[in-house]
């Protein structure tokens, strides 16, 4: 399914950054973008860039302003690192996961400015919400077709995790009872075999070595087979040792 995710290109002055962006839109499934006023009159350049996007290329739409842009879409978002009261400022990823969700009520948009100057005020102001690209200070710009693609992907990212097929069910977990004879196992063959006595006396050490188990949540099958390698190691022993398998319990 196609979502109505539209891509407003404010005043584009490089050909160049055009092809990238329609090579981007279509690495993430994206189609429907707009040049307002493109500054760029020779787009040689921007074909052939737009490497097996042509069609995105050719598709795209010319509105003579902002406003007829964005006029049927129920969600528009800026790309401007301003501060303006009453507008949210939105990571790029809460911006692809929303611009997902929105698109469900109609067609929704993100607008960018020209490579120059950006957003004006007005344009702004038309916007519900702002984002920008948490860049480095020391090289706060970013590229337009770069930005395009950083938004595309997000986008792309938001409907794959909407679309992906429910986990599977989680194997039954060790109870602590069984974690529990799991330590009490590895304690009597410890101490038969001279560790506990001799380097590490004490259930401190045994609590530590099982620290990890516990950590990495045992399941019931995982508990088992460590009681069972325990249970074959005892058999080494010349003097029996005393191990609770449990191998017939659920």
């Amino acid at each position: 399914m196609v979502l109505p995710i539209r891509f407003v290109l404010m005043r584009p002055r490089n050909a160049e950054n055009l092809g990238a962006a329609a090579r981007a839109l279509k690495n993430c499934g994206l189609a429907d973008w707009a040049w307002v006023t493109p500054e760029a009159e020779d787009l040689a350049p921007a074909r052939r860039l737009a490497v097996h996007a042509e069609d995105v290329l050719e598709g795209v739409k010319r509105p003579d302003s902002l406003e007829a842009a964005v006029s049927d879409c129920v969600w528009v978002v800026g790309t401007s690192s301003r501060k303006v009261e009453g507008k949210r400022r939105m990571s790029p990823r809460a911006v692809g996961e929303e611009l997902v969700a929105r698109a469900a009520q109609g067609p929704v948009a993100l607008v960018f400015g020209d490579e120059r100057s950006g957003l004006t005020n007005a344009e702004v102001e038309r916007c519900h919400d702002l984002s920008a690209v948490p860049t480095a200070p020391e090289q706060p710009s970013i590229n337009l077709a770069q930005a395009v693609l950083l938004y595309a992907y997000e986008v792309r990212m938001a409907v794959l995790e909407q679309s992906a097929p429910p986990p599977g069910p989680l194997p039954v977990a060790a109870t602590d009872a069984e974690l529990a004879r799991v330590e009490e196992t590895l304690e009597t063959l410890l101490t038969s075999g001279g560790f506990l006595v001799d380097a590490h006396p004490g259930r401190t050490a045994v609590r530590d070595l099982l620290a990890p188990l516990r950590r990495s949540r045992l399941t019931r099958h995982e508990a088992r087979l460590w009681l069972s390698a325990l249970h074959t190691v005892r058999k080494r022993f010349p003097s029996p040792i005393a191990v609770r398998t449990d191998e017939s319990e659920d």
